[in-house]
């Protein structure tokens, strides 16, 4: 059983902001800690997570600390990647319009939604303006209804960017330059947002094809299934869960499958909820779930509500609770899963 680690406070301001940064890169190792040390040695700002994955060829960041130094950390691991990274060879399983990817602002304590817009904003800007990369904004942050979702804004991904600025329309970046520039062509574009806390959670699933997993992704994510008529008629049948994206990939470095999701608000739809719904539906086709993953850091109010879904029912204590939720959702299957690192609040008290 894992012991808690009670160490020093968060000894920074009482307003903390979180930061996502998800760049480019997931395999070489020189390379990811080039643009994550870019991130370390400012003020008030602190890297809490670093978080490579070689199949998606993509690494999630985890900074917090004080707002505009957390802001400051993230335009330099912009400025980093733009550096190391060139999107003109660059593979990997998912979505991406960017050396860096998406950038999203999260309040966690004495912060509010309104401060995440104008960071979202003014990195957004200054990112534009400094290092001549084209920038959207998403989340509470984005410029109108439509340009809301990251999934929408990175249709057709880096390879369809250029031809979205010669085309020109409504989907054309909100600062920066508007032409395939030298600069653009090695980055591509950054989605700069606001949001609450998202849980990036993944169910494996032992298939090497994916085929399992697409279908369950189709089935359980929030827009469900668009259905086709011969005619050109369509309607959309809606998925089995609330403030879920969802979509099936291939995991080749482990020889499975994953159903990769965004669980959007885990008091809508629980981490254990979705786990269970994907082990049905892969279960109803003859195949099984080989536990899931968890992408970035989580709030403990996350794990415990999964831990007292696969606890004992009087099972009050915090840590067993959590120990519970790491057993009953597999989250060590990849590799070791440490809850001292991996949950939101336990991060912060660790020196």
């Amino acid at each position: 059983m894992f012991m808690k680690c009670r160490l020093a406070s968060f000894d920074m301001s009482d307003r903390i902001v979180e930061c996502v940064p998800n760049f480019s890169e997931g395999r070489n190792q020189d390379v990811i800690d080039a643009i994550s040390n870019a991130g370390r040695g400012i003020p008030g700002a602190r890297v809490l997570g670093i978080e490579p994955d070689a199949d998606y060829n993509r690494t999630v960041l985890t900074i917090a600390g004080e707002p505009n130094a957390v802001s400051e950390a993230a335009f330099r691991v912009i400025e980093a990647a733009l550096e190391h990274i060139d999107m003109r060879i660059h593979e990997g399983e998912h979505p991406r319009i960017g050396a860096v990817d998406v950038c999203p602002f999260i309040p966690l304590k004495n912060v509010t939604m309104d401060d995440c817009v104008d960071l979202s904003k003014e990195l957004a800007i200054r990112v534009s303006n400094e290092l001549e990369i084209p920038t959207f904004l998403y989340g509470a942050a984005a410029s109108s209804p439509e340009r809301n979702l990251l999934s929408d804004l990175r249709k057709g991904q880096y390879e369809g960017f250029k031809e979205r600025l010669d085309n020109g329309g409504p989907n054309l970046p909100d600062f920066g330059p508007r032409e395939w520039t030298d600069i653009v062509s090695k980055f591509g574009a950054v989605v700069i947002g606001a949001r609450n806390i998202l849980v990036a959670y993944n169910v494996n699933v032992d298939e090497q094809d994916a085929k399992t997993a697409k279908i369950a992704g189709s089935l359980v994510r929030t827009t469900g299934r668009l259905l086709k008529q011969e005619d050109g008629r369509r309607t959309r049948i809606p998925g089995m869960l609330q403030m879920v994206q969802g979509m099936g990939l291939p995991l080749e470095a482990h020889g499975i499958s994953q159903v990769s999701m965004n669980l959007r608000d885990v008091s809508v739809t629980p981490m254990h909820i979705a786990f269970e719904a994907v082990k049905s539906v892969v279960n109803d086709h003859g195949i099984q779930t080989c536990g899931s993953e968890l992408v970035g850091l989580v709030p403990l109010s996350a794990m415990l509500e999964s831990g007292r879904w696969y606890a004992s029912p009087d099972c009050n204590d915090e840590e067993e609770l959590v120990e519970a939720a790491i057993k009953g959702l597999g989250l060590d299957y990849l590799g070791e899963f440490d809850p001292n690192q991996r949950i939101i609040e336990w991060a912060l008290e660790r020196k």
